[in-house]
């Protein structure tokens, strides 16, 4: 038997999707988009986001329009972003890992906008406007709360996770 270091179902370099491989060129935090309270809640790995400054700062993100959160985006949701070892949480989010007890086992609490975590930066937000933008739901939202903390921030490039400046 032989063991190789290569993924053995991994999609031929020439065979990717160039824009694919561009975007995951470029670096990105990694945030928790969340809503609903106690079982009603469901969330999502999100790395596609800014953030839009002026009166009204906005919060602008993509998201898999398939996903459970997209049927449940309502009025209000939370956009919670990771640190330095959060990355289990990001991938049973994404759904790359099992989230055995679920996904909110990890302590969350809810606020008027929906879940978090405590101990992580967040904001809450009310959303504005959602419209299908490629493949992906863009999703509009005008952030009413913002809640910092210090931390090494959880970034995703080239299809990995790590710590920001790492």
């Amino acid at each position: 038997m032989t063991i190789h270091s290569a993924h053995p179902f991994e999609t031929p370099a020439e065979q990717r999707d160039a824009a694919r491989r561009l975007r995951g060129r470029l670096s990105a935090s990694v945030a928790l988009w969340l809503a609903g309270t106690g079982a009603g809640r469901v969330g999502l790995t999100v790395t596609s986001l800014l953030v839009a400054l002026g009166e009204d700062a906005r919060v602008v993100g993509l998201i898999d329009p398939d996903s459970d959160l997209a049927d449940a985006l309502a009025d209000r949701f939370t956009v919670v972003l990771l640190q330095e070892g959060d990355r289990g949480l990001a991938e049973a989010f994404a759904g790359l890992a099992p989230a055995p007890g679920g996904l909110f086992r990890a302590g969350f609490d809810d606020t008027d906008w929906g879940p978090v975590l405590p101990g992580r930066s967040w904001a809450g937000v009310r959303l504005e406007s959602t419209r299908e933008l490629g493949w992906s739901r863009e999703v509009v939202g005008v952030i009413e709360h913002v809640h910092l903390v210090e931390g090494t921030p959880l970034v995703r490039e080239r299809g990995r996770y790590r710590a920001a400046g790492s």
